[in-house]
């Protein structure tokens, strides 16, 4: 049998964790940094996997037909993903860009939805591994279009992900200072991530294009078919009417939407799944109900009233020098209560590389700029910024954060908590 057969006889249950659920799987032992994936694939199939593919020639030759040897078992499973992508006919949208591409694939999946059976990327397995398993869930005879989700930290990534994943139609959310350490700078940030519309522009595809970003027109300039979002003049207008306390928006024919989305900056994620639904024929009234049903989760940009009062926006998820700086001028025009004062909570912005410095110094001078004093800083590299803006708080770890916030308790107050994932600043929502 092929491997194309064993995953059909699984019915295309796929697994890379031997803790997880193996009843009748596929099993791809991929090795980790501190792991041999092989030495768990006897556990697999014990706990009833169906077959498992390993790099161990002679664990392989212990039962050929309960194993598969292959060198890679990574590339592996990427090219099953990619066989497997040749049997399905429907539309494949990607998204990708530097930020707020998991939001707009869950706008995209929620106004899709109104029409089609859709598959979308589960939470942000977005990357080298997550794309082909999500590819790997297509079902050809029930699922009608796919939304996928693609990240990336360096050029080349990508283009890899189209090969597996043959997009013909292509979002970039928007090219800004995410992952420079690994894309070694901007410049190097949107020739990666303009690999979607190089792809498109190959392949005969569909790319929307914000118009908002002034990079994307022309990333999308050899790609022979493209809708604009959101501006007056493109193919479909979406006019933002207000952010306070959530989006609301008028679309091209008039029809209004009122989210539950926050901050002016998702306000192209909104307009892009408002464009792509149109595009493949979602009635405007389906669209505005998706948009408006759309309840953020999972730290990102979600509106909160704490149980001591505070109206906190919880975005934490993520951050980079982009991210933070929208959702900080965003922050900073929101109108507050005539007795609120505006409090953001910041953590360090990661994989920056030699940027790292100037970048959270920059985030000390925009606090400073504009005007929003009450600012604690969580982490080591924001001493920088507390070095350009003397009037917040620094603190080297979230315990001190959470000391420090148990001491002076906030109640009442705007609140903006934003980071990298890695600094897990939800965590402070218990003083909060």
């Amino acid at each position: 049998m092929t491997l194309y057969d064993h995953y059909l006889a699984a019915q295309g249950q796929v697994s890379t964790d031997s803790r997880q659920p193996q009843l009748g799987t596929l099993f791809f032992a991929l090795n980790g940094p501190s792991f041999r994936g092989a030495a768990f694939a006897p556990g697999a199939l014990a706990a009833g996997a169906r077959h498992a593919v390993v790099d161990d020639a002679a664990l392989a030759a212990t039962d050929a037909a309960r194993y598969t040897y292959a060198a890679d078992p990574l590339a592996a499973l990427q090219a099953l993903a990619q066989e497997h992508r040749r049997h399905f006919r429907g539309p494949v949208l990607a998204v990708t860009g530097s930020n707020g591409k998991t939001t707009t694939k869950e706008l995209l999946t929620a106004v899709l939805a109104q029409k089609y059976n859709v598959l979308a990327t589960s939470g942000n397995l977005n990357n080298h591994i997550g794309v082909p398993l999500t590819l790997l869930r297509l079902r050809p005879e029930q699922h009608e279009l796919a939304v996928v989700e693609m990240g990336a930290n360096h050029r080349g990534e990508i283009a890899a992900y189209c090969q597996w994943a043959a997009p013909t139609h292509g979002l970039i959310t928007n090219i800004g200072k995410a992952h420079l350490e690994g894309f070694g700078g901007e410049e190097g940030i949107a020739l990666g991530k303009g690999e979607l519309f190089d792809y498109l522009a190959a392949h005969q595809g569909t790319a929307f294009v914000n118009t908002l970003d002034a990079k994307l027109p022309a990333l999308a300039a050899a790609v022979a078919w493209r809708i604009s979002y959101p501006a007056p003049s493109d193919s479909y207008a979406t006019t933002l009417l207000g952010a306070d306390p959530a989006l609301r928006l008028r679309l091209w024919d008039g029809t209004g939407v009122a989210a539950q989305l926050t901050g002016e900056y998702n306000f192209p994620n909104m307009a892009a799944a408002a464009a792509a639904g149109a595009h493949f024929g979602v009635p405007t009234t389906q669209i505005a109900a998706a948009l408006g049903a759309y309840n953020p989760q999972n730290n990102r940009s979600q509106l909160l009233r704490t149980v001591r009062g505070n109206d906190l926006i919880l975005d934490a998820y993520n951050a980079n020098p982009s991210s933070m700086a929208a959702a900080l001028r965003s922050f900073a025009s929101r109108p507050t209560a005539a007795d609120q004062s505006r409090w953001v909570i910041l953590g360090d912005m990661f994989e920056l590389g030699d940027s790292a410095l100037a970048e959270h110094q920059a985030l000390g001078e925009l606090l400073a700029e504009l005007q929003l004093p009450n600012a604690l800083l969580v982490g080591p590299l924001l001493q920088a910024a507390a070095q350009t803006h003397p009037a917040a708080h620094h603190f080297a770890t979230k315990a001190e954060a959470a000391a420090w916030l148990a001491a002076h308790p906030l109640a009442g107050q705007l609140v903006l908590l934003k980071g990298s994932r890695g600094m897990g600043l939800e965590s402070l929502l218990d003083v909060l």
